[in-house]
């Protein structure tokens, strides 16, 4: 699967180093119009069979879906734009983060992109004591702050501030932009948490309980920041 990737340069260029490891990826360039409204705008773009648009201008956006490929917004312009862009490719998807997009929508270019990168995934190995022994990732974030901060967990004592300390770590590897309610940093890193209990819950549970008042605490974050409750 051939992959283009389509910034104006302010975004995407880390993840355009570390998709291209594992698939055939091209970095395109696009304009980035000074003014609010670009009427008639012309964008020539290579045939690939998935876009990520990290693009900032919602024209240079709309270009880039009328393509007619699958295309995963990177940044995002809410909701009313995310009606207009399926109003004209319903092969559109624009993941909360980066690090959020799953395997399981309708269109299988996404799909195949999104079990290599998005929703963390871990395999981990813990010590009755709540050491951390060992963290694969399975998958991660296309910016690369999942593997780079997952790093630092080997030998590392389970505990509430070790795991926020980790939630940091993500935010500060995270090249994510900030748009509204898209790719919000802070966000990635209580989502990486919530993924890595996951993972620790699978093989120690006795762990996993010991940390249940701040995942609780954690899990009512991660609801404030998406629904606002």
């Amino acid at each position: 699967m051939k992959i283009s990737i389509v910034s104006d340069g302010k975004f995407g260029d880390r993840a355009f180093e570390i998709i291209r490891e594992k698939f055939p990826t091209e970095w395109i360039m696009a304009p980035f119009p000074q003014s609010m409204i670009a009427d008639d705008l012309e964008l020539a773009l290579p045939e690939c069979d998935l876009y990520i648009s990290y693009v900032r201008h919602p024209d240079v956006a709309l270009a880039i879906i009328e393509k007619q490929k699958p295309v995963i917004l990177g940044v995002s312009f809410g909701p009313g734009f995310l009606r207009q862009a399926k109003a004209i490719n319903e092969n559109i998807v624009a993941p909360l983060t980066m690090c959020s997009l799953e395997d399981n929508i309708w269109v299988p270019e996404i799909n195949e992109y999104a079990k290599v990168f998005g929703r963390p995934s871990f395999e981990v190995k813990v010590q009755d004591n709540g050491t951390i022994e060992s963290v694969k990732v399975i998958r991660g974030s296309p910016c690369g702050s999942t593997v780079a901060a997952t790093a630092e967990l080997h030998g590392t004592r389970l505990s509430p501030e070790q795991l926020q300390h980790y939630g940091l770590r993500i935010c500060h590897f995270c090249r994510a932009p900030r748009f509204g309610k898209t790719c919000d940093k802070e966000l990635s890193g209580l989502l990486h948490i919530r993924e890595l209990m996951r993972a620790i819950n699978g093989v120690s549970p006795e762990a996993g309980a010991r940390l249940k008042s701040f995942t609780d605490e954690m899990e009512k974050m991660i609801d404030q920041k998406i629904n606002g409750g």
